[in-house]
């Protein structure tokens, strides 16, 4: 599974997210976010060259759990995880050369 389009209303747990195998990368934000609009042409980018790769978009908000348990406070947040821990962590990413170094962490 690859790029996603759109954020989805937020399904997983923590305790899911964490049990998981392998490699999968979070994106916290909203479809309705500027930031997080501005930012997909760099993520959609750098995630094509992982087609492999679960690219997960979680609508977050205030209150949402899965969100709340991973200190998102800014849209979108990418967070890299393999095999439910955390590889590394962006925040409104500007170019795709860091969404690409982050992806090399994580598929190493």
């Amino acid at each position: 599974m690859a790029y996603q389009s759109h954020y989805q209303p937020e399904t997983l747990d923590r305790a899911a997210v964490d049990a998981h195998p392998g490699a999968r990368v979070l994106e916290f934000g909203t479809n309705w976010c500027g930031h997080c609009h501005a930012a997909q042409p760099l993520i959609q980018a750098a995630l094509a060259e992982h087609p492999d790769l679960e690219h997960i978009k979680v609508e977050d908000g205030k209150g949402r759990p899965l969100g709340r348990s991973y200190r998102v406070r800014l849209w979108p947040t990418l967070i890299f995880l393999r095999d439910g821990e955390e590889v590394a962590r962006l925040v409104r990413p500007r170019d795709d050369a860091e969404i690409r170094e982050a992806l090399a962490r994580l598929t190493a």
